[in-house]
């Protein structure tokens, strides 16, 4: 097995990595390095949780050499404001015995205070899109010094609607730089931007696209509706073992709140909840507590599905199955990390099982259903969205009428006073609707 000591570190490095307690690199650090060293564009595909972070940031700084100038030579761009602050920290520990500086900008922050720092000069940059504009048109932040972009979890950010933001950044860059993607997935919008603006980019593929980790233990159960999932839930938190550290996706930011405000008067201190409607503050906090064990169950939305690094995660629950299938692989790769063990079960309904079956299809493998305890309550009320649907096929029949008017009386001009009267029906119709109309102006 190789060692750290194999990829042709600098001591800087390698002295780091002893203080992380790092020993070997994983598969795709160690087919990662010669690759990016070389200088070729690259991209990497391999689950969350494997080193992907590491894999392009140690040929990076083995390469950084030590400069004063302000504008930044490296730029990595990430979808969420914790991807930030969790890559600048990783920064931090490697680059602990060199002499590099590295920031992390984001929305909902202080924008003069970022535009200091940049301002002061900086060797790394890891921004989100949107902030990495912002700075970019108010003329503080040139990118003219770039010479290496890294773009993490580029699909995530076309999810979120960073599409604009993502080409102007790749037009305005200079045209020769190297480009690196790491992902756990590729879809075909994402194929087609590394088609535009790589160049011949080496790909480090280490399993099939959609393939989870096996030490991941998958099963999930059938559950009818919205409240028994919550009772399940309940159940699961009393009586569930090795429940220590349980991270909860929900699709949105309603259905988060709404599990919250039900299981919190339970789980009084025991439950945290992230999602883009939380302040800064709180959605670190919550990551904090959750991270050192005050909490045992974190709600959170798919926006940090991808890339958050808790470590021990023991369960990962999926309340509603995403639509999206590779966002199942991003939601359950939070746990199974750093070769241990972990669980992730799903809740699903009848309106869910054809998202399941595409999730199945994608991993070619079968999701075990367990059966509920019947300790569990089976509750009969339904929520507004699981309502069915009925439609009135009278309503449907009636014409809906517009009746212009009812402003200020102008007498017409004699050239306007014709009328379009039609037949004898149309002119019936229109003599009622006059009188009716008359005789809610009486009243």
């Amino acid at each position: 097995m190789s060692t750290f000591a194999d990829l042709n570190l600098s001591k800087q490095l390698l002295r780091a990595l002893d203080e992380i307690g790092f020993k070997e690199p994983t598969p795709i650090q160690e087919k990662a390095f010669p690759i990016i060293s070389s200088g070729a564009d690259a991209v990497g595909i391999a689950q969350t949780g494997t080193g992907k972070t590491f894999a392009y940031l140690l040929p990076i700084l083995r390469q950084l050499t030590y400069s004063e100038q302000r504008q930044p030579r490296v730029l990595i761009v990430v979808p969420t404001r914790e991807l930030v602050a969790q890559v600048v920290s990783e920064i931090e520990k490697l680059a602990k015995f060199m002499s590099v500086r590295v920031y992390g900008v984001y929305g909902a922050s202080n924008i003069n205070t970022q535009k200091q720092k940049v301002y002061d000069g900086l060797d790394i940059l890891v921004a989100t899109p949107g902030r990495l504009i912002d700075l970019t048109l108010s003329r503080t932040l040139q990118l003219g010094s770039v010479k290496k972009l890294v773009i993490d979890e580029v699909d995530e950010m076309l999810n979120l609607g960073f599409r604009a933001q993502l080409t102007q950044i790749l037009d305005i860059l200079p045209p020769k730089r190297q480009n690196l993607l790491f992902s756990a997935t590729l879809n075909e919008d994402v194929e087609l931007m590394i088609s535009k603006y790589f160049n011949k980019p080496q790909y480090i593929e280490l399993i099939s696209r959609g393939t989870p980790l096996e030490k991941i233990i998958q099963h999930a159960y059938y559950v009818p509706n919205f409240y028994t999932k919550i009772n399940l839930l309940k159940w699961l938190l009393q009586n569930e073992k090795g429940f220590n550290k349980v991270l909860l996706f929900v699709k949105n930011k309603k259905i988060a709140d709404d599990i919250y405000e039900i299981l919190e008067p339970d789980f009084p201190t025991e439950i945290g909840i992230i999602h883009s409607n939380k302040s800064q503050p709180q959605r670190f906090a919550s990551v904090k507590y959750f991270d050192e064990g005050v909490h045992r169950l974190l709600i959170a939305t798919d926006i940090i599905a991808r890339g958050l690094d808790i470590p021990d995660v023991t369960h990962v629950i999926n309340f509603d199955i995403p639509k999206e299938t590779s966002a199942y692989i991003h939601r359950i790769g939070r746990t199974g990390r750093a070769d241990k063990a972990g669980v992730a079960m799903s809740f699903i309904t009848d309106a869910e099982k054809p998202m399941q079956l595409a999730i199945e299809s994608l991993m070619n493998k079968k999701i075990p259903i367990l059966k509920m305890s019947k300790a569990v309550e089976i509750d009969e009320e339904l929520t507004k969205d699981e309502m069915p649907v009925t439609r009135d096929k009278n309503l449907a029949k009636q014409k809906k009428v517009t009746i212009e008017g009812g402003g200020a009386f102008h007498e017409k001009k004699a050239k306007n006073k014709k009328e379009q009267l039609g037949g004898k029906r149309s002119q019936e119709k229109i003599r009622r609707l006059r009188e009716n109309y008359a005789k809610k102006r009486k009243f």
